[in-house]
């Protein structure tokens, strides 16, 4: 098995490999930081230079490279030059399959439909669309191929919507927001590994998608604050401040739309999600986050 991009999707799944006895390279521009298990390849899949140390025989790879910013130029690299590189500098004499996350920024559906692995892609966004490129170009490299479409990944070490509730920041919208656990991305792709007939195309979602919202008020009611930031007061003697203009659609919601991603074929391969809803998951990381500093008592004279 070799991962390359094994970064945060990757080393987890690298991990759940090497505890079932598989034997798992794991290719990043930094090996060093992978941990103990892993058979450690430092490169650059995006690089000018020679990819060097693949090894000979590799039967599985998974692509689960990410980009290094939010740049159009960032998606090529990662998505398309990467990987046009790492096929070209293969041994695929003994590759069964290789496994490519993609996402489901691909659909730009936006108001709330739901959407399926036969549904229309036509992304009005970059990064949809260098990401469909590289789904082309993987259909087309002549290996046997499985893309996994991805809906939002989050997980350990990803708390930036629990913060910005905890802060009183979040701002809610009732837009649709998908969104799936990083350890049923790895469990998914290890699942699939065993099994003799596996998709060509498969979203990978868990099975609630759920206005932004109601995500917002669980999270809220878990860690016992208001879901809504506060109003910002204003000196009683100000003038009323002017309306301000509209506000143009953010980049954000540019990208994630408002659709619903329906997994019934995930589901039909027997694969059982760990975290079937953001309930589940986001219970599991507050359980194991420290809690808020308690804010100081007002003093009174």
């Amino acid at each position: 098995m070799l991962i390359a991009g094994c970064g945060y999707v990757g080393t987890a799944l690298g991990q759940e490999l090497i505890a079932a006895g598989d034997r798992v390279w794991g290719l990043r521009r930094s090996a060093s930081h992978l941990p103990a298990g892993f058979q450690a390849i430092s490169a650059d899949l995006s690089g000018s230079g020679a990819l060097e140390g693949l090894p000979q025989g590799i039967e599985y790879i998974v692509y689960c490279a990410s980009a290094d910013d939010s740049s159009d130029a960032a998606y090529v690299k990662a998505y398309l030059t990467g990987l046009q590189r790492l096929l070209g500098a293969l041994d695929r004499s003994n590759v069964r399959r290789i496994f490519f996350t993609s996402s489901t920024a691909v659909y730009a559906q936006a108001d709330g439909q739901w959407v399926d692995e036969a549904s229309e892609t036509k992304p009005t966004y970059f990064s949809g669309v260098r990401l469909l490129e590289a789904e082309a170009l993987l259909r087309a490299c002549g290996l046997a191929a499985t893309v996994l479409r991805c809906s939002g990944i989050y997980g350990p070490g990803r708390t930036r919507l629990i913060d910005s509730v905890r802060q009183g920041t979040a701002k809610a919208s009732q837009r649709f927001t998908n969104r799936i656990h990083r350890d049923d991305v790895a469990g998914a792709i290890a699942y699939l590994l065993r099994r003799e007939h596996v998709p060509e195309l498969l979203l990978l979602t868990d099975d609630e998608p759920a206005p932004e919202r109601d995500v917002l008020g669980y999270l809220a009611q878990c860690l016992g604050v208001s879901a809504t930031p506060p109003p910002a007061a204003s000196p009683s003697a100000a003038p009323p401040p002017a309306a301000p203009p509209p506000a143009a659609p953010s980049s954000l919601a540019l990208r994630g739309g408002s659709k619903r991603c329906r997994n019934a074929r995930l589901r039909a391969t027997g694969y059982a999600l760990r975290y079937p809803s953001y309930r589940e998951g986001y219970a599991a990381l507050l359980s194991g986050l420290a809690p808020a500093p308690e804010r100081p008592a007002s003093r009174r004279d």
